[in-house]
């Protein structure tokens, strides 16, 4: 993932790449969590330069996370993961398109992995976990899907803050896309933009936002 300056990347955060199906809900599903930062969609896992959608070769669709562990572990992730898809009725159905796979970068993350995995035998020995050597975003229709779906708050969102691509690489894109999936409650959005965690918004957009969310429920 190629961050930006949207939210306050510190040194501490880390990265968890990962595949676990059609990238779209999963990207929806992590992007509920307290602590993660960023979401994206993408490609990992093959050998393919420059792979698409409609060219994938030998990768994956996946996912990257950038999340701050002081908020959340990498073992909340790894407990999530297992928990949200099943491995064995996945792996193979469309090639290596749809796959469990996750991808370690450092020894720390393969031991936690394989820690987690061995708490979810024997469905958990269907993924695979493999060396992280890279992510190609997948093109801007394939992020934050489900709130893309609903143009009306995403030209809202891309109003308050200036940009579509800020959007989708900001904390509050993630949340945004979640809720609309159903994996976070208006209450939840609600209460996390109040506390206006975002350092990338202002008083004025934070304002902007919580009308947004209220008058879009209201429609619906």
């Amino acid at each position: 993932m190629n961050p930006t300056s949207t939210d306050n990347l510190s040194l501490s955060s880390e990265q968890l790449t990962l595949a676990m199906g059609c990238f779209w809900s999963p990207e929806a599903l992590f992007g509920q969590f307290n602590g993660v930062i960023q979401t994206a969609t993408g490609y990992a896992g093959g050998t393919t330069t420059h792979p698409t959608y409609r060219n994938l070769g030998d990768h994956s669709e996946s996912i990257e996370i950038i999340f701050h562990p002081q908020q959340i572990s990498l073992e909340q992730l790894l407990h999530t993961f297992w928990t949200h898809h099943r491995p064995e009725a996945i792996n193979g159905y469309k090639g290596r398109q749809y796959m469990s796979i996750l991808f370690c970068r450092n020894i720390e993350q393969y031991e936690m992995m394989v820690h987690v995995q061995q708490q979810y035998e024997p469905q958990s020995l269907h993924t695979e976990i493999l060396a992280y050597t890279d992510f190609t975003r997948a093109e801007e229709r394939h992020q934050k899907y489900y709130l893309q779906r609903k143009p009306e708050l995403l030209k809202q969102g891309i109003k308050h803050l200036d940009l579509q691509e800020n959007l989708f690489h900001s904390m509050i894109g993630a949340r945004l896309n979640a809720w609309v999936k159903g994996y976070l409650s208006e209450a939840e959005l609600i209460q996390e933009v109040q506390k206006n965690e975002y350092n990338h918004i202002t008083k004025r957009q934070q304002h902007e936002i919580l009308e947004s969310i209220q008058q879009y429920s209201l429609k619906q």
